[in-house]
């Protein structure tokens, strides 16, 4: 990100495209869910100014966790409040946008990926079955174990 203009609005497009895939896979347009999906784009944004604000080398990944943990904490005040907002959002619908992103930035630098030659695609094509097929037999197993499926 060049600069956090552009950040705030790539957060602001995900928020909204999750928040429209949460009531499309759950059938049900709420203030809560709405109220959750607005706590989590100012998580990923204070996450994001702390990143630019503070001179030390971190990730702006570790704020938005570290910044997620406190906020959720029950023994906070708003603690309770930020769990149950958060709550009725569908990971799913957070995933997809994000992923459809990185596919696109992916989509940008295709001219180096195929510069790699032959072997880098094989080798990528085959992590990306076995990360798809690793993470269907855990769902599997664990969806079994619980008795859901």
């Amino acid at each position: 990100m060049k600069n956090l203009h552009e950040y705030f609005l790539l957060i602001f497009v995900v928020g909204i495209v999750a928040y429209i895939g949460n009531w499309v896979g759950d059938r049900q347009l709420s203030w809560t869910s709405l109220a959750g999906m607005v706590i989590l784009i100012l998580i990923a944004g204070l996450g994001q100014m702390l990143s630019k604000l503070i001179p030390i080398n971190i990730p702006s990944v570790v704020y938005v966790i570290a910044i997620g943990i406190v906020a959720s904490l029950p023994q906070t005040p708003w603690g309770p409040s930020v769990i149950a907002f958060t709550n009725e959002i569908n990971l799913l619908a957070i995933a997809t946008p994000i992923l459809a992103y990185a596919g696109i930035a992916i989509g940008r630098s295709w001219t180096d990926f195929v510069s790699m030659g032959w072997r880098a695609m094989v080798v990528s094509t085959c992590v990306l079955f076995g990360t798809l097929l690793g993470s269907a037999l855990i769902a599997q197993i664990v969806l079994t174990l619980q008795g859901i499926i």
